[in-house]
């Protein structure tokens, strides 16, 4: 037969499933066999299997504010973690992943002291700033919220060195909208790196649909959607082997657990707070044999409840679920096969047993006014287009990552340059348009959520405030309004595919009086 060169995303898709299940079985077998007399500090010691699917849902720690303050630490440290029967061996905050819940009111202010106890880097930076580096640097970014760019409050061009603890301070207006938003490093060189690892953690401001009983009276549960990727030692310490290629995630997780248990009643009403902090890909969800009843996408509350069978929800992106119970049984959530330029990673999420006396719960007929009021064609101060693109070598399957490149406006991105000034009090239409070919992209913007008004040129009929959103592959683009309010100072926006940030794929906006 003639010979057909693999491409390498065919090449990567044809073993992923083969790899991943004989690397997982492998290293489940040496956990569990005896060793007898071997020598413990080669690191063959016995250990029983460890538990690998089906355990209840735990949720992780929870920490309120007092007082209108949110005083806190956070530790970052290499630490074990045994996810679904692998022994991990990665960074992480206070030793699990994910991090503790935050929990707090507009108004309030987040205090965090951050206490950086990973080792010494043991390399230098860089000439090339697009390439990953110096992955025990760290930051601390709270994604979604509105507050001040500058100083020691959400700074992402602070730097935060190994061995060094840091003070964090973020006050939130009092009239910051209530949802669901999360926390992450956001170092440039280790950012991917780390949330790969599981640095990451949600953050709760309170008071979200407190006046309608069937929201306020559910049951919340919190379901962080996570990536594992790791080498053969249960690490992550090469960008180029086990994170940039497009298959690398060996399974998914929930809370840092495989496949857990959600128990609810016949007839009950439970929302889900789902955040995906995958650093990579997008999950199309599905709950097996029930609808999908969003009421807030991104930390912003929705105008009515939008029903569906499937939600897709990118990196980054929040959507909070309301989940009427069926029939008793078991019923799978699960993500499907979607195809972003590379087919996203596929497989079980969580079970939800439904068991037990019924309960006559009732989904909300309508929803308050939306929080943020639309942006007319009226205010309109200036427009803006930006352009997504990247190569990659003709044989992309023999390609080293290096010679892969991720680019704005034909920029990499470099922290001492400054890519939009805007005045603020401006308001203002952008259009981010992708000319690759391969891959679609995930934007993000610091500091200020955003209307969706297009997609790929389609005006939406309604449309949709969030803070994170897709820009699809060969010409797809997103044109957004957003008002820039009450923060000066240098933030930034990205694709939330960590991979392609980290090689490039990041600017700088200024706001200035």
């Amino acid at each position: 037969m003639p010979f057909t060169p693999l491409s390498r995303r065919r090449l990567l898709d044809g073993s992923l499933a083969t790899g991943a299940t004989l690397l997982v079985g492998k290293q489940v077998a040496a956990q569990g066999h005896d060793h007898g007399g071997m020598s413990p500090t080669l690191g063959l010691v016995a250990r029983p299997k460890l538990p690998i699917m089906d355990q209840p849902l735990v949720e992780p720690e929870v920490r309120r504010s007092a007082n209108g303050v949110l005083q806190t630490s956070l530790r970052c440290a290499y630490a074990y973690r045994d996810v679904g029967g692998v022994r991990l061996y990665v960074r992480s905050y206070e030793g699990g992943s994910p991090g503790p819940t935050l929990r707090m009111k507009p108004g309030e202010t987040l205090k965090i002291r951050l206490v950086n106890d990973l080792p010494p880097n043991r390399d230098t930076m860089p000439a090339d700033m697009s390439h990953p580096h110096q992955f025990n640097n760290t930051n601390f970014h709270f994604h979604g919220a509105h507050a001040s760019p500058s100083g020691i409050a959400d700074n992402v061009m602070r730097s935060m060195a190994p061995g060094e603890t840091y003070d964090i301070e973020i006050e939130l207006p009092k009239d910051h909208t209530r949802g669901t938003y999360w926390y992450h490093p956001h170092h440039h060189g280790s950012a991917d790196v780390q949330m790969a690892s599981g640095m990451f953690g949600a953050i709760i401001v309170e008071g979200d649909f407190a006046d309608i009983p069937e929201i306020a009276n559910a049951r919340e549960r919190l379901l962080v959607l996570t990536q594992v990727a790791h080498d053969a030692r249960g690490m992550i310490e090469d960008f180029g082997t086990t994170l940039f290629p497009e298959t690398a995630t060996r399974f998914l997780t929930v809370n840092g657990q495989r496949r857990p248990t959600i128990a609810m009643r016949p007839g009950e009403v439970q929302r889900w707070r789902i955040l995906n902090t995958g650093y990579q890909d997008n999950m199309l969800l599905e709950l097996e044999k029930h609808q999908l009843h969003a009421i807030s996408y991104d930390g912003i509350q929705l105008g009515a409840v939008e029903t569906m069978n499937t939600h897709l929800i990118l990196p980054g992106q929040r959507a909070d679920l309301l989940i009427h119970a069926g029939a008793p049984g078991t019923y799978e959530l699960r993500a499907l096969p979607y195809d972003q330029g590379h087919p996203s990673p596929v497989g079980p999420l969580a079970r939800l047993v439904v068991a037990g006396e019924p309960m006559n719960m009732k989904l909300p007929t309508s929803l308050p006014k939306p929080p943020l009021e639309t942006i007319k064609d009226s205010e309109i101060t200036g427009r803006r287009k930006l352009v997504f693109s990247a190569t990659a070598p003709e044989a992309d399957a023999a390609g080293h990552w290096q010679e892969f490149g991720f680019f704005i406006d034909g920029k990499k991105f470099d922290p001492k340059r400054i890519d939009h000034r805007v005045k603020l009090g401006s308001v203002e239409e952008w259009t981010i348009e992708n000319t690759h070919e391969h891959d679609d992209h995930v934007f993000h913007i610091h500091t200020n959520p955003f209307q969706i008004t297009h997609l790929n040129g389609k005006p939406l009929a309604t449309p949709q405030w969030r803070d994170t959103a897709p820009v699809e592959r060969k010409g797809g683009s997103l044109t957004f309004r957003t008002r820039f309010l009450d923060y000066t100072g240098i933030f930034m926006l990205h694709c939330h595919m960590m991979n392609h940030e980290e090689m490039g794929m990041m600017q700088t906006v200024e706001v200035y009086k």
